[in-house]
């Protein structure tokens, strides 16, 4: 049996596709369906805990798509995904044209799903292809191409019309009025069939699969201007002769590619970030072979232990450390910061950040959706995909609407036919024009996604796009004290210990414990205590929210059973608590054989406030927002915060209940709260918050829960996040507005027959390009706060660090 040689590159592709290596390209492995919230939060910071093909594996792919137009197609595809078995969940954005889906590869494979979409008569590429890169710039030039055309035309056939219209009676001979309809006929034609090519087939493939969407009432418009043009030209004395509406054709063609390309480039400029943060990892790196000699492979072949060449100029395809060479590395990705780092022999590196000095060879330590560039990618992704409450009701609308706009433009044909026919379907076309709700579908989504590239781009990772307009609505915001209103760094001023323990031995105890967090006061501990040694070695570690660490500790140098150790708060420890003035005290206690606990040594660390959190504090209040302080920490120490940050109310003492439960009463009385929190006892008290935000170095749990991650951990990213939301929905209703007023005033127009085809095609088109320009004033850039120092825009978010964060004293 033959094969068709054109099917061969399809059948190579497919093979590809449902290779399991290929599939972390274009997504990530997640835990099986029906975990729960923190299953699935482990699993996106713990990938690969399954097989990726094990019958309990679940994967995540994001894919382009080619030839959609408007939210019907979206639906259409939607529909079409959810019908193949093994496809459990589907998010399609109109407003990106991308897509995410949910699949057991043990029940379908990505080519059997990627032909779903193709059936229904779309094409979906991998959105981290190469080739769905070069295809989206392909489109644009044809897009380019097809706008010179129909202008080109445009302007021809105005030239051939032009006497009609200034001719006197008598001017103009039947033989030349003849002649200058032939000369408009042959140049609409290219017109027709090349630059109307996608509204026709898409058309063609709505009627086809018994559909609608919003390029068939454009396309019928087309078709039929056409037809009763060239009708008139070839049977100038019909019932269709006496005009033919060629100008009409040309013009309002032309107005609608404007509108169209434009809108494909604004949409590019706006959705850009997103691909641009995926595709910041290299496509191949030196990898070192068996023999020593470094041989090129594709990044997505990297494994943990492999020893890679990283060139000047290029990223860092996995996170790793540096074993030869020493180099300066931009983590702007990472850090919010653009200013290059010094990473030496031995240091740490990071996917995505961009190596700039000298070559190195990097020990690979983590890969695919282990690194901290993997889950920016994920909250990118699912925040382009979400749609807000006032998109899905555009959804909802879409097809009842266009249905409407198809009878509407029957009874106005059927009303304007008696007296004359040709004018009816012209009455016809432009109410089918003039109609198609394009506009209205563009209104939300396009201002919610300008709004997060532009936040992004300042340090701001929005998480759920349902958060911008909750955030406008706010009028309490909650900060949680240390690591948010008070720096990261902490240092340990003072460290008394019990009899018999020296200074050096109690800060290298507590270390073992607190390398296993990340609060500040763990890492100030760290920090304080001297070099590591192997003395020491914990065990069986448990973390209570709130509170703090507790481990078993066995001692090397002495053979005696392990020693139970916690480290954390005074409650947590079991001993009594002291006054520590401003300092904030960390205590580590041992049990002893009565069971008891025993204080062995008590850190005294100390914070500083923000240098900005005065002002960022005013300008909310200026903004109308009451601003107030949850905190786990003595209560002396956050009235000091309080007072130095101009905040009147502030609560301490509180332990993650404590918190929730005051977040609660304010909502009970009508209050909409935002949080502002930076610990792992932080994670109730986000999720129940109306709108909450985790700074760049809370903990993957934290940010799971949280709508906004700062990324760059400037406070003043906060009030302005919460100005740039309330001008968002400003602009969402502008436009929802713009669109409702525009079909309210045009379509009676077009129904009596007072608006030619041609306006009715450039009010459409300057109707959509109208909503899409007034969403690109959000990209310009974050509202500008008083007192505070406006941050400059990153080249690319920084991570969630991957890292628990400990909950060391309940802040």
């Amino acid at each position: 049996m033959s094969t068709n040689s054109s099917t061969l590159p399809d059948m190579a592709a497919h093979v590809l596709l449902d290779d399991p290596q290929e599939w972390s390209a274009f997504g990530r492995l997640r835990r099986p369906a029906g975990s729960g919230a923190q299953d699935a939060v482990a699993a996106q910071d713990a990938p690969g805990v399954l097989a990726p093909v094990s019958p309990g594996a679940v994967w995540e792919s994001n894919v382009v798509l080619e030839g959609m137009h408007c939210t019907a197609c979206a639906l259409t595809i939607e529909d079409a995904l959810r019908a193949v078995p093994g496809v459990e969940q589907v998010d399609v954005s109109a407003a990106t044209h991308r897509a995410r889906v949910v699949w057991r590869p043990s029940q379908v494979l990505p080519s059997q799903w990627m032909a779903a979409v193709q059936k229904a008569g779309y094409r979906a590429l991998p959105a981290m292809d190469a080739h769905a890169r070069e295809q989206r710039l392909r489109e644009s030039r044809l897009a380019l191409w097809r706008w010179l055309v129909a202008g080109f035309c445009m302007m021809q056939v105005m030239m051939y019309a032009w006497p009609a219209y200034v001719a006197q009676p008598g001017d103009l001979t039947g033989e030349m009025e003849q002649l200058l309809r032939w000369a408009s006929w042959v140049l609409t034609l290219p017109v027709v069939f090349f630059a109307c090519g996608p509204f026709f087939t898409s058309a063609l493939r709505d009627i086809r699969l018994r559909r609608i969407s919003m390029d068939l009432p454009v396309a019928l418009g087309m078709g039929i201007t056409f037809v009763v043009s060239t009708a008139g030209t070839f049977d100038p004395a019909g019932i269709f002769g006496r005009e033919v509406y060629y100008d009409s054709l040309t013009m309002f063609v032309f107005f609608l590619l404007t509108g169209r390309w434009l809108e494909l480039r604004l949409r590019d400029r706006t959705a850009g970030a997103l691909e641009a943060v995926m595709n910041r990892l290299p496509d191949s790196v030196e990898r070192r072979r068996a023999d020593g000699a470094f041989a090129r492979v594709v990044t997505r072949r990297l494994a943990v232990g492999d020893t890679i060449r990283v060139l000047p100029g290029e990223a860092f395809p996995a996170d790793g450390c540096i074993t030869r060479g020493s180099t300066q590395v931009d983590e702007a990705l990472l850090t919010g910061e653009s200013t290059p780092v010094a990473r030496p022999l031995g240091s740490q590196v990071t996917a995505g950040s961009y190596n700039l000095q000298a070559p190195v060879e990097v020990l690979v330590q983590g890969i695919g959706g282990q690194t901290r560039f993997a889950q920016i990618l994920a909250l990118m992704e699912s925040a382009s995909l979400q749609k807000p409450r006032l998109a899905q009701l555009a959804d909802r609308i879409a097809r009842p609407f266009l249905l409407a706009v198809l009878l509407a433009a029957g009874l106005a044909v059927a009303w304007w036919w008696p007296s004359d026919p040709g004018h009816a379907l012209m009455v016809g076309v432009a109410v089918l024009i003039v109609t198609c709700p394009c506009a209205l579908s563009l209104a939300t989504p396009v201002a919610m996604l300008t709004a997060a590239g532009t936040l992004a781009r300042h340090g701001v990772l929005v998480r759920n796009l349902q958060g911008l307009e909750a955030l406008a609505s706010v009028d309490t915001l909650v900060f949680d004290k240390t690591g948010t209103l008070t720096r990261d760094g902490m240092a340990v001023q003072t460290v008394r210990c019990a009899p018999g323990l020296s200074r050096d031995d109690a800060l290298a105890l507590a270390a073992t414990l607190a390398r296993q967090s990340m609060h500040p006061a763990s890492r100030a501990i760290v920090e304080a205590a001297p070099v590591t040694s192997a003395r020491w070695s914990a065990a069986a570690l448990r973390e209570d929210a709130g509170l703090g660490l507790t481990a078993e500790i066995h001692d090397a140098q002495d053979a005696v059973p392990p020693r139970l150790l916690r480290l954390g708060s005074a409650r947590h420890a079991g001993v009594a608590a002291q006054d520590g003035g401003e300092a904030l005290q960390v205590v580590l206690s041992g049990q002893g054989s009565d069971g008891q606990f025993t204080e062995l040594a008590r850190f005294d660390v100390t914070e500083d406030v923000r240098s900005e959190a005065p002002d960022v504090v005013r300008a909310l209040q200026q903004a109308g927002v009451s601003v107030q302080i949850l905190s786990g920490d003595r209560l002396g120490a956050v009235q000091r915060v309080a007072a130095q940050a101009g905040i009147a109310q502030a609560q301490g003492e509180c332990t993650p209940q404590d918190k929730l439960a005051a977040l609660q009463r304010l909502q009970a009385k009508g209050h909409h709260v935002a949080m502002v929190g930076d610990g792992l006892n932080d994670g109730p008290v986000l999720a129940g918050a109306n709108v909450s935000f985790a700074f760049g170095r809370a903990v993957p749990l934290a940010q799971a829960r949280a709508d906004f991650v700062v990324l760059g951990g400037s406070l003043s990213l906060v009030p302005q996040s919460v100005l740039l939301a309330r001008l968002t929905l400003r602009v969402v209703r502008q436009n929802l507005g713009w669109a409702a007023g525009y079909n309210a005033v045009c379509v009676p127009l077009a129904l009596v027959g007072w608006m030619p085809a041609w306006l009715a095609g450039l009010g459409m088109a300057l109707s959509s390009l109208l909503v899409v320009l007034n969403a690109a004033r959000l990209s310009r850039a974050l509202p500008g706060m008083a007192g505070t120092n406006q941050p400059e825009p990153v080249k690319g978010p920084d991570p969630m660090t991957s890292a628990s964060q400990s909950s060391l004293e309940p802040v």
